[in-house]
């Protein structure tokens, strides 16, 4: 890559400098104003606003009504005085969310739709027929069917082309309508019309439809060749700690020793869940979470009220990313804080806030999501990412005072969430390691994010894994999930997409398209006709050679999808998960290297040095 750059630069100075020395001769002055370059990337500033001054004083009970009454004069003058009929529904609703603009951004207006698909989320279960779908080609395509239910149970598989709903084409159909068009009753039934790679004629298939339960325990089992468990927990919802708990029991019926627990891309969900989830593992009395907000009775304190059913002594591993939010920040700072595992990953999201709903219609039409309180993990810390937190005065075993003197408010992150971000909070855990605030969970180990490269992500977008896999398995009804990728499957999938005209940009190919472009104005694509035709068999070379370097990742991915159509959600983490996936091989090197793990639960039993 560095040389094809190197290259360009060489022809882009050679070329320019061409431009210019033979270009016409003739000075032309723009009469263009000439905007100057400015910096402004986290804030936008209006030089010319002038600020008006804010009320200090709390406003009375009275002012609060003689201010409500203004809004409801508003909206009675526009429905009775304005010139054409207006809808006064939907002024009303712009009323409620412009005062939710100023707020954080999680508290929102919810209709009916979105409360009933976080209600679904919650809750964990709706009546329909059990698979993912998207759409593409201009139809609505299955991902994946969810194990034991109607659709994997009347043999539809990934990959398969919805054409019909009950008679209704899927043609242009989005994904949510074609849902609403499945969904139903449990008991009813619908017909779906299918189309099968490698089958000519369309199937129909009518499917009975049932109660589906959203499971929040994805997978668990022994890592083979190990005695160590792995569990996946996706979210919080009304039965996660009683899945946990029976996955867990079953792990420790297998005489496991440890525990990887893997909470990446867990956005979260109910408190009370995060709460019962580390009291699993925690100590019976320790405290889990706190939640502190404006008003006095919003200070809450949430403790394990059970004996933990994964004892200390057995060692314990948090995965975590970018994507754990929320109620999984929760337990991955409990866990730290009181030194019962190790934290290991990338930091992770950042959201500390508590969100209620609150019911603002009679016919249940809208929703009020709204922040009352942010949580605080046993040390003291603030998971929320733009907060600077003080120290609650009460005293406590785990907390101590943050550095407030060096810390450093970072504007850039301010602008995300309309709060302030602290960079550097030190507190310390109930053995003295040092941990930090300002945003987040640090993790005690990190692991080196995988950062997807232009030719890798454009195949993951365009699908061409899962439509390749789709084709194979219909080609070889006989391959297995252990299948191994050999150079002639890479092979295979090369003149795939190649057949696909799939293509994408490359740094090198922009370059040169700006090139041309200034070839172009200059009137001299003839002169240097010949350089741009070497840039462009560069060009060609960069993405042959794209490939190639991206071939691990291109045979792990392959079989990745090959596996999910044959053996679905379980058969990935069996045969990649824990056998190919960097962080939980991470974690089996620390748990299985003699006193590595106990060496790095004890690291930093000291102040941080300042």
């Amino acid at each position: 890559m560095v040389r094809y750059t190197v290259q360009l630069f060489g022809i882009t100075v050679f070329a320019l400098g061409l431009i210019w020395f033979v270009g016409s001769g003739e000075a032309v002055q723009t009469t263009a104003d000439v905007e100057p370059v400015l910096w402004a990337d986290t804030v936008h500033i209006n030089v010319d606003e002038v600020s008006l001054p804010k009320e200090t004083e709390k406003p009375s009970r009275d002012t609060f009504l003689s201010d409500v009454k203004k809004l409801t004069q508003t909206a009675f003058n526009i429905r009775n005085q304005y010139m054409e009929e207006v809808d006064t529904k939907e002024i009303i609703k712009a009323g409620i969310v412009g005062m939710l603009e100023d707020l954080d951004r999680f508290s929102v207006l919810m209709e009916k739709s979105s409360y009933d698909a976080l209600m679904e989320s919650t809750h964990g279960k709706y009546e329909g027929l059990g698979m993912q779908i998207d759409g593409r080609d201009n139809r609505i395509v299955i991902i994946t069917p969810i194990e034991g239910t109607p659709a994997y149970r009347k043999g539809l598989r990934a990959g398969d082309v919805i054409f019909e709903i009950d008679g209704e084409s899927t043609l242009n159909m989005s994904s949510s309508d074609a849902s609403k068009l499945m969904r139903g009753k449990a008991g009813t039934s619908v017909v779906l019309t299918i189309q099968r790679a490698g089958i000519k004629d369309l199937l129909e298939f009518e499917i009975e439809r049932a109660v589906i339960e959203l499971k929040s325990v994805n997978y668990y089992g022994v890592v083979p060749e190990t005695n160590i468990g792995y569990v996946r927990l996706s979210r919080f919802a009304e039965e996660t700690s009683h899945e946990l708990r029976e996955a867990i029991s079953s792990l420790n019926d297998q005489n496991v020793s440890a525990l990887i627990f893997d909470l990446r891309g867990n956005g979260g969900g109910l408190l009370d869940q995060a709460k019962e989830t580390a009291e699993l593992f925690l100590d019976k009395g320790r405290e889990v979470v706190y939640t502190k907000g404006r008003l006095d009775n919003s200070e809450r304190h949430y403790y394990s009220d059970r004996d933990p059913i994964f004892s200390g002594g057995k060692p314990l591993i948090i995965l975590v990313d970018e994507g754990t939010a929320s109620a999984s920040e929760i337990v991955a700072g409990a866990i730290q804080d009181w030194d019962r595992g190790l934290i290991m990953g990338s930091n992770t999201y950042g959201k500390g806030l508590v969100q209620q709903i609150f019911n603002i219609s009679s016919d249940g039409s809208m929703a009020l999501k709204l922040t009352t309180a942010k949580y605080y993990v046993p040390s003291g810390r603030c998971i929320q990412k733009p907060d600077k937190q003080q120290k609650g005065t009460a005293p406590h075993p785990l907390r101590s005072s943050a550095e407030d003197d060096d810390s450093q408010v970072d504007d850039e992150a301010a602008d995300s969430d309309s709060i302030t971000v602290v960079e550097k909070e030190i507190y310390y855990t109930n053995g003295g390691r040092v941990v930090y605030g300002g945003g987040g969970i640090v993790p005690d180990i990190e692991v080196e994010r995988d950062l997807w490269k232009p030719i890798e992500i454009n195949l993951e977008r365009k699908s061409l894994f899962f439509d390749f896999a789709v084709k194979y398995v219909s080609e070889h009804p006989d391959v297995t999930p252990n299948v191994e990728i050999t150079d002639d499957i890479l092979e295979q999938f090369r003149a795939f997409i190649a057949e696909k005209e799939f293509d994408y940009q490359t740094s090198l190919q922009i370059a040169l398209r700006k090139l041309e472009d200034e070839v172009k104005d200059e009137g001299q694509e003839e002169l240097f006709r010949e350089n741009i035709d070497r840039m462009r068999d560069l060009v060609e070379q960069e993405k042959q050679d794209d490939f190639d370097e991206s071939i691990d990742y291109i045979t792990r991915t392959i079989k990745r999808e090959i596996v999910a159509s044959i053996a679905g959600e379980r058969g990935v983490y069996e045969q990649i998960v824990l056998k190919k996936d960097k962080a939980v091989l991470k974690a089996l090197e620390v748990l299985t290297t003699p006193d590595r793990y106990g060496e790095l639960l004890a690291k930093g039993q000291k102040k941080a040095e300042l």
